[in-house]
Formats: C-alpha cells, sequence, structure tokens
C-alpha cells in the first residue's frame, strides 16, 4: 500500500486519488476515475472543496468566539461537506458552485474579524490564506499529508466529519442543531491543517469526532420522532398496487413529507426505496393513504428497479448511482446530491415544489411488480424497550442466547453475499439488530421469531445505529450487565462509505470491543493505525461464516 502511494503522482491535477469508500479500486485508490462512476475531475474538485471548507472553518472558529458566527455559515458548511460523501453529487458544477460560495463567506467572515479587531491579517495560517487566484497553485489532495499515518488519521477525521455534516443537514431540515456539533465540525477540519499535532492527538480528535457523532444521531432521532413520531412495528407492503407512482430514495424525511402532501389527491402513489424504507413505521406517515409500501431494495440496484419502477424517481441525499439513459429524464435530485442530466429542485423560502413530478407520475405507467408479500420493520427504541420484559424474559429462559448487531451498508461486491449466508447460519437462538442499507441482505429471509419476537429487528437507517445503541444497553441494563461489552452481544458490521466510518467511530468512542468489520478493511486506515485500533479495541476483519460464527457466538 505504501508503495502504491508513493507511485502517484503528487502534483496537484495530474491524477485523482480518492479511498473513502469501500469499493475503491483494489482496496487502495481510484486515481484516474471513481469505482462510484465519480470523473476525475469531480474528485479534484472536491479535494479543492474540502481545502476551502478548511480555511472557512478557521475563519469561522475566531467569528465564534467573537459571538459573530452566523447559521448560514453552518447551513452551507454541511451542506457541502455532505456533497462530497460517495453517491451524492456528482456534478462538476455543483461542486465548483460551492466552491464559489465558500470563497464569498470566506472573505465575509473575515472582513467582520477585521471590522470588530479580532484577526491579526499579518500572522495567518497558509490554509487561511487560499483565495479563488491562487486555489489552483496549492495541492489540496489526500496525499499532500506524506506520512501516512498522520494522512491517514487526518482522513478518518474528515470522514467521520463528513458523517456528522449528513445527519446534521437532515435534522438541520427539520429545524434542530447543536452548536457543541458545529463548532466541532470547524475544529476537526483545522486539526487536519496543523502539522504539529502528533499522531495521539489526532487519535484523541478521531475518537472524539466517534463522541460527537452519537451527539448528532441523537439530534436527528429527537428530531425525527418530535416531528413524524416514534417508528413502529410495522408490516410493509413489498408489492404494487395499479395507479401510476413517484419513488423516492435517499434519507430525508422532511423531503418525503412534503411529497407526500402535495401528491395528495392525485391519484398518484408513492413508494419508498433504499433508505428510506424506515418512513413506513413512522406514525405521521402512516396517514397517507398513497404511501403505499417499498419498492426494491439497496442503493446498488438503482439501474434495474428504477427503469422497470416506469413513473418519477427523487433521491433526497447520497446513494444515486450513474443513471441510465433510459430513465434519466424521470429522474429528480434535491438537496446535497446531483447528477447531471437529471432535474435539480432547489427550496424556496424552505419549500420544495415537486409539481413537476407530479405531473410526469400522471403520465406513466404503473410501476411493474418485482415481488410480493411484505416485510417487518420499525424496532427502533422506543418499540423495543416498550416490550423488554418479553425480551429479557426470553434471554433468562435461554430462548434467545445471543443479539449480532449487523448495521451498516449494503454493496455491489460479490463478497457481500456473506452478510446473507451469516444470517441464514445463525442458529434459531440468536436475534439480528439492524440498521441502515445491510440489512437488504436479510431482510427478506424467512428468518422467524422466538415467542412472537421476530428474529431481524430493523431499527431504522444507517443513523438510527444510535437506536441500536440505547436499546443494548436498555436490555444488558435489565439483564444486570454494568459492561456491555460482557454481554450476550456481538457486532458484524459492514460499512461503505463516510457515515458507516463515523458510526464505527461512535461505536470506538462508546468503548464497545471486538467489532468485526467488513467486508474490507478500509484503504484509509494505514497499518500502524489499524495496530492501534486492534490493540485498543481489537476490531477484526470478518473471514468466513464459519470462523466469524465460532467468534462471535462464544
Amino acid at each position: 500500500m505504501v508503495a502504491y502511494l508513493h507511485s502517484i503522482t503528487k502534483n496537484k491535477g495530474d491524477k485523482m486519488f480518492c479511498y473513502q469508500c469501500e469499493e475503491t479500486m483494489n482496496g487502495e485508490g481510484c486515481t484516474k476515475n471513481g469505482m462510484c462512476g465519480k470523473k476525475g475531475e469531480v474528485a479534484d474538485l472536491q479535494d479543492d472543496l474540502i481545502y476551502v471548507l478548511k480555511s472557512i472553518s478557521f475563519y469561522n472558529q475566531k467569528a465564534r468566539k467573537a459571538g459573530i458566527s452566523e447559521t448560514s455559515t453552518d447551513d452551507f458548511m454541511f451542506d457541502a461537506l455532505f456533497s462530497t460523501i460517495t453517491n451524492t453529487d456528482f456534478r462538476a458544477t455543483g461542486i465548483q458552485e460551492r466552491i464559489d460560495r465558500g470563497f464569498e463567506l470566506q472573505k465575509e467572515i473575515k472582513q467582520k474579524l477585521l471590522d470588530n479587531n479580532a484577526l491579526d491579517e499579518n500572522n495567518l495560517p497558509g490554509i487561511a490564506t487560499v483565495t479563488p487566484e491562487n486555489l489552483n497553485d496549492r495541492n489540496t489532495g489526500i496525499l499532500a499529508t506524506e506520512d501516512e499515518d498522520i494522512r491517514s488519521l487526518r482522513e478518518l477525521l474528515i470522514f467521520g466529519i463528513k458523517g456528522i455534516a449528513a445527519y446534521a443537514h437532515h435534522a438541520m431540515m427539520l429545524g434542530h442543531t447543536n452548536k457543541k456539533v458545529n463548532s466541532f465540525v470547524e475544529k476537526g477540519l483545522v486539526a487536519t491543517t496543523d502539522d504539529s499535532l502528533t499522531e495521539k492527538e489526532l487519535i484523541s480528535l478521531v475518537l472524539r469526532c466517534g463522541e460527537k457523532g452519537f451527539d448528532v444521531m441523537a439530534a436527528l432521532d429527537m428530531a425525527n420522532t418530535t416531528t413524524f413520531g416514534h417508528p413502529e412495528s410495522t408490516q410493509v407492503n413489498i408489492g404494487t398496487r395499479s395507479n401510476p407512482a413517484i419513488l423516492i430514495s435517499g434519507h430525508d424525511l422532511n423531503d418525503l413529507k412534503q411529497l407526500l402532501d402535495q401528491a395528495e389527491g392525485t391519484g398518484v402513489d408513492v413508494y419508498t426505496h433504499g433508505e428510506m424504507l424506515p418512513a413506513n413505521a413512522y406514525p405521521e406517515f402512516k396517514k397517507y393513504e398513497h404511501l403505499v409500501g417499498n419498492y426494491g431494495g439497496s442503493w446498488w440496484h438503482q439501474k434495474q428497479e428504477f427503469e422497470s419502477f416506469n413513473g418519477p424517481v427523487l433521491l433526497t441525499s447520497n446513494c444515486i448511482v450513474p443513471p441510465k439513459k433510459t430513465y434519466i429524464d424521470r429522474l429528480y435530485t434535491t438537496g446535497s446530491v446531483g447528477y447531471d442530466g437529471a432535474t435539480h429542485i432547489v427550496p424556496k423560502d424552505g419549500k420544495k415544489d415537486f409539481s413537476a413530478i407530479i405531473g410526469q407520475a400522471k403520465a406513466c405507467e404503473p410501476p411493474v411488480q418485482l415481488e410480493e408479500g411484505t416485510i417487518t420493520g420499525g424496532f427502533a427504541y422506543n418499540t423495543v424497550l416498550s416490550n423488554a420484559d418479553k425480551i429479557v424474559d426470553a434471554v433468562k429462559a435461554g430462548k434467545i442466547k445471543k443479539f449480532i448487531v449487523m448495521a451498516g451498508c449494503d454493496g455491489r461486491h460479490k463478497d457481500r453475499q456473506y452478510y446473507t449466508d451469516f444470517a441464514e447460519a445463525l442458529p434459531e437462538d440468536t436475534v439480528i439488530l439492524t440498521a441502515g442499507c445491510a440489512k437488504y441482505r436479510y431482510n427478506k429471509l424467512n428468518l422467524g421469531d422466538i415467542d412472537g419476537i421476530p428474529r431481524v429487528l430493523d431499527a431504522g437507517q444507517c443513523n438510527d445505529s444510535f437506536s441500536l445503541v440505547i436499546i443494548a444497553q436498555g436490555l444488558m441494563a435489565r439483564l444486570g450487565f454494568e459492561d456491555v461489552n460482557d454481554a450476550p452481544i456481538s457486532y458484524n458490521i459492514a460499512w461503505y462509505e463516510q457515515k458507516a466510518v463515523l458510526v464505527l467511530l461512535s461505536l470506538l468512542r462508546l468503548g464497545i470491543k471486538d467489532i468485526t468489520l467488513g467486508p474490507r478493511l478500509p484503504a484509509f486506515v494505514s497499518p500502524n493505525v489499524l495496530k492501534v485500533l486492534v490493540e485498543k479495541f481489537n476490531i477484526t476483519p470478518n473471514t468466513t461464516v464459519e470462523e466469524d460464527m465460532a467468534r462471535l457466538l462464544k
């Protein structure tokens, strides 16, 4: 890996280098175009954008101390960071617009600091002196940090911060913010430019990122549950009706609410897709008769499922796959996600106009049915802990011997069949706790129940990994365990992108050990950094179903 990195030209503009996702080329890094479909030009612009965000963070840290920071800056920061997550904004124009806006904000904040005598313009670090005119002269890429271990820790911190931004953005859309989280994002970004920080100090910041990740997931849970109610155990239809329809994918529940309100009474049905599946379990969404179920599976099936759906598709966040020409004319994006050729919908006065989608849907054929039946969801902490006595009794009676957390991301590679095989091979006295799109590897299997307790308890979206922690802590406390690491619960986590990185850091910050991670370990974790994680937390890569089963069921 070290030799591979040194073989890449480090001069800006010669080659892209991106290794932020699990599917990065050869498990090392993408150097021409991304395996996700991202063009090298966009990857370079994303590096530039992150660099500009570091500069804004430097100034905004000082502005916060001077009491002159603005909410608009936080809005921009979270959207901009979110746009660089894997499978989010594929448009060079979209990223460039954010760079341009970033420089405008940087200039405004700097001027306010000067006006308030809160800045020494003659004593600025290099990151604070970047301008539109000299940006092209800066090496903004990942490989600008030559020390492999420092680079690894910096990127681990940045990727975790991207995860924070994604969840904070969704919470912000519902009116919920956390100033301490916002401040940490700026501190973390600036820290990645500070050559005086030691590996130990960077590791501490990485774990603090996990702490703030837990806080931001709690804030998003509060935003979702106070707005839409607590998820309830729900049988979600996976068949289709005969009405024309709209498919909504991604994660933003506020977008779903606006779409349902505008589509009501039009004769157009709405189906969820991918990570929007858990919306069907919220009481507020159950009020809409035209929200009729979930269509298809996880994000990487889009090309087949979007085509067979026939109607328009709305992407509300990351997880877009470069679309086929056969349906791009009925593909819509909004928020941080974008793709050239798709119609991008921007808000006006905080509202989004989805009339074009609804109008197009009316002229489309109903979706082709892919499957029939139902899948069960809605097992967030409120539902599970309301039935804690029943679960605890099953554990004490020996009917449930182990809980396996199988949360995280799905992906395209064949080696992810491992997670289906693992779930199928689990003994009948085990219960799977899941969240995120990883569940699509086993949530349609007939795994049965234990005394009426489903063997797959789906807490919701990837951010609802927060809910899994609350569930684990609540159940284990009732069972008399002071340390969750001593309890009958194991972790077999799948990852793909940066929100999963944040979830992992949150679990580590909570002191959870012996996590099995796969299907491959992150390319951005250097051997020495991995050694620290193994020594401190005993993180292990997944191997075979048989070997991992023996270890995780002990």
